[in-house]
């Protein structure tokens, strides 16, 4: 997996080239691949990703405006919207993580359904979803740069599970925008997943994508 703790795709690895050279002893040695990223420059590597990836890229919302602010250290939606499609119209299963869904920022209903259509549009196989867990500092780093959505999620996540440090919206908050997006998602054809909500009887494939690794090609590494 590439990478469970950080984006393997950040802007230097256009020179460095650390993940490329990382993939092609992966797939030379018949590794499955799975790329978790906010990047496009993913695309790049399309020629190494064609035998037995899964590549996951997070879409959140469809204004390249309003995410420069939130991320402003990844390429915007619209450009990873066509990595997408890339990938997918060359065969590589594509699922687009909308994570973390926040309240008041991407989980009215008719944003996600507009940015799930997209995103069904574009190739994806799955939508996988999760809400954002707050983490300390968080609300004071977002005050700068959107201070009344730092104000409605100081009120909205009071009384929210705290665990491994991070707090959790309210359960029947969480279960709402889940089972919204999860609604969408099947009427679109697409499959879903939740992560991390503690509501996997909502699932209908595999959290971080690897159900659409090639039959035969994890278990077949595992049983080496």
């Amino acid at each position: 997996m590439l990478s469970d703790a950080t984006d393997p795709y950040q802007p230097l690895e256009s020179k460095f080239k650390v993940t490329r050279n990382c993939l092609e002893i992966l797939v030379k040695h018949g590794f499955p691949i799975l790329i978790t990223t906010k990047s496009d420059l993913v695309v790049r590597d399309l020629d190494l990703l064609k035998e037995n990836s899964v590549v996951a890229i997070t879409i959140t919302h469809l204004d390249d405006e309003a995410c420069r602010k939130l991320e402003p250290g990844a390429p915007p939606p619209s450009a990873r919207l066509k990595a997408v499609e890339k990938l997918s119209s060359s065969g590589v299963p594509v699922i687009v993580r909308v994570d973390p869904i926040i309240p008041g920022f991407n989980s009215d209903f008719h944003l996600l359904e507009e940015l799930i259509t997209r995103i069904r549009d574009a190739g994806a196989k799955q939508v996988t979803v999760s809400t954002l867990k707050l983490v300390p500092g968080l609300l004071k780093a977002l005050k700068e740069v959107a201070p009344e959505l730092a104000k409605k999620l100081a009120s909205m996540y009071v009384g929210g599970k705290k665990a491994a440090g991070y707090t959790y919206l309210p359960v029947s908050t969480r279960l709402l925008i889940i089972k919204r997006a999860r609604s969408i998602a099947l009427s679109k054809g697409l499959e879903f997943a939740s992560c991390r909500e503690g509501l996997a009887e909502l699932n209908t494939a595999v959290c971080d994508g690897t159900g659409w690794l090639k039959k035969g090609g994890l278990e077949t590494f595992l049983n080496v």
